[in-house]
């Protein structure tokens, strides 16, 4: 299964300013994701970006992991965010996951290994 990062940052890409509070941005983003109907986790870190011009900024940043996505899908995702968000661009990784759920069945605790078959 793959897993998607896109890193978005939030100082506006022309005024090096970010325009609004990071609540909203995430309000924002996970209404993208749910508009695509795509699960996911999302993590405000500190970071820098160097612009095209040489320009360097250190910024709030958004980290959007997407897994067992469509790759076009994560594509619309990065575009999308980077547009409203006003980005000169967005940064995604892709890597290799190994996932698994674990559930808790309440109630139902199975018997010690080796029990089965026994008399009560």
């Amino acid at each position: 299964m793959k897993q998607y990062a896109i890193y978005i940052g939030l100082k506006d890409a022309v005024s090096h300013e970010q325009r609004f509070d990071t609540g909203k941005y995430q309000s924002v983003l996970k209404n993208v994701c749910r508009s695509y109907h795509t699960a996911f986790s999302v993590h405000i870190v500190e970071g820098g970006y160097f612009h095209d011009d040489g320009t360097c900024v250190d910024e709030t940043t958004l980290v959007l992991t997407v897994l067992d996505a469509e790759p076009a899908v994560v594509r619309e995702i990065a575009g999308d965010l980077c547009a409203f968000f006003h980005q000169e661009s967005v940064m995604v990784t892709v890597s290799d996951a190994e996932v698994f759920f674990i559930r808790d069945n309440v109630g139902e605790i199975p018997p010690p290994a080796g029990d089965k078959g026994r008399a009560q």
